[in-house]
């Protein structure tokens, strides 16, 4: 399919859509849209917080099961990390009832054992962002706080690594270059396997890398947060799926990152990206469908006692916004 017929078929789609979209995709470097799946909507939201990154496109799976898909930095590629409206996406996956977020990203290795090319699947986030984005839905006039101990959902986890095989699931590769699903459960020993989340869009010196390297980081991105913080907020089981594309540059045995190493391992990865996210909608859009694995319900109502301020003292344009999330949670008389 070319481009521009591509273009034509998704602008043609419907711009509503009424049914459940209680499973997400946002898509990273190197996965930008769900070929697998049927489109059969393609909505624009609007927001308090503006727009998302890109329309969102709703797809149908096989079995029924509707499942929305965002590119986090825009159709075109065209955001940088530090400036995708990461409130906007959040707030518009909310509002069309989504439940469990999958999201990926390229990230840099900080560990020899995580090869160019694996998968890892995070538990913990260390945050080296510049506090230049905005990473929380409340604001003065209306404080909240959000528990952030397991920054991933423990569930969500849990059903990622037991959908993917440790080996296997990326194809075109030698047997001894076979990338690797790294997980807590499986491949760490029980140890949490971190993200570190940089302000960019320069990767790291070498100084900075051995740093992040002596703190126990296991990848380094630019993406998991705010994302990761305002899932919380909203009530949304979130996990990220990351993708090695390089060691980062504290590997002096390797040459320092370039773009062009990172986009050429993106190349190679993003039919394999695809792959494991159609196998993650199919098991997902299940166990959210039957509610055996009770995704999000321990998020549900979290959020309605953590507010600090006084009902008096809230201003009601703040409530309006609020009640976009959470409507019925705080009154708005």
């Amino acid at each position: 399919m070319s481009v521009h017929r591509e273009k034509v078929e998704l602008s043609s789609l419907p711009h509503t859509f009424d049914g459940p979209v209680p499973l997400a995709i946002i898509g990273g470097t190197g996965l930008y849209d769900l070929p697998n799946l049927k489109p059969i909507a393609r909505l624009t939201v609007s927001t308090p917080w503006g727009f998302p990154s890109a329309p969102i496109t709703i797809s149908q799976t096989e079995k029924g099961d509707h499942v929305a898909f965002l590119a986090r930095h825009g159709s075109h590629h065209d955001l940088l990390p530090s400036d995708v409206p990461s409130r906007a996406n959040i707030a518009a996956l909310k509002k069309i009832g989504v439940k469990a977020i999958i999201a990926f990203s390229a990230v840099g290795s900080l560990q020899q054992e995580i090869k160019p090319r694996d998968f890892v699947v995070p538990t913990q986030i260390i945050d080296r962002t510049k506090g230049i984005r905005p990473a929380t839905f409340f604001e003065k006039g209306f404080v909240a706080h959000a528990m952030f101990g397991e920054p991933f959902d423990l569930k969500l986890n849990k059903i990622v690594t037991d959908a993917i095989p440790l080996l296997g699931f990326l194809e075109g590769f030698d047997t001894d270059a076979t990338p690797v699903l790294h997980s807590k459960e499986h491949t760490n020993k029980g140890e949490d396997l971190t993200v570190v989340c940089m302000e960019g869009p320069q990767f790291s010196t070498r100084a900075e890398s051995r740093i992040y390297r002596s703190w126990g980081g296991s990848v380094i991105n630019m993406s998991v947060l705010p994302e990761a913080k305002l899932a919380r907020e909203a009530e949304i089981a979130y996990q990220m799926i990351c993708m090695s594309t390089d060691y980062d540059s504290w590997n002096e045995s390797e040459e320092p990152v370039t773009v062009e190493t990172v986009v050429g391992n993106l190349k190679a990865n993003s039919a394999n990206a695809t792959r494991v996210a159609a196998t993650l909608v199919d098991v997902i859009s299940e166990e959210l469908r039957t509610g055996a694995a009770g995704l999000s319900k321990d998020l549900e109502g979290t959020m309605k006692y953590a507010v600090s301020t006084s009902p008096h003292g809230v201003k009601k344009e703040l409530l309006e916004k609020m009640h976009y999330l959470f409507p019925g949670y705080w009154p708005l008389n």
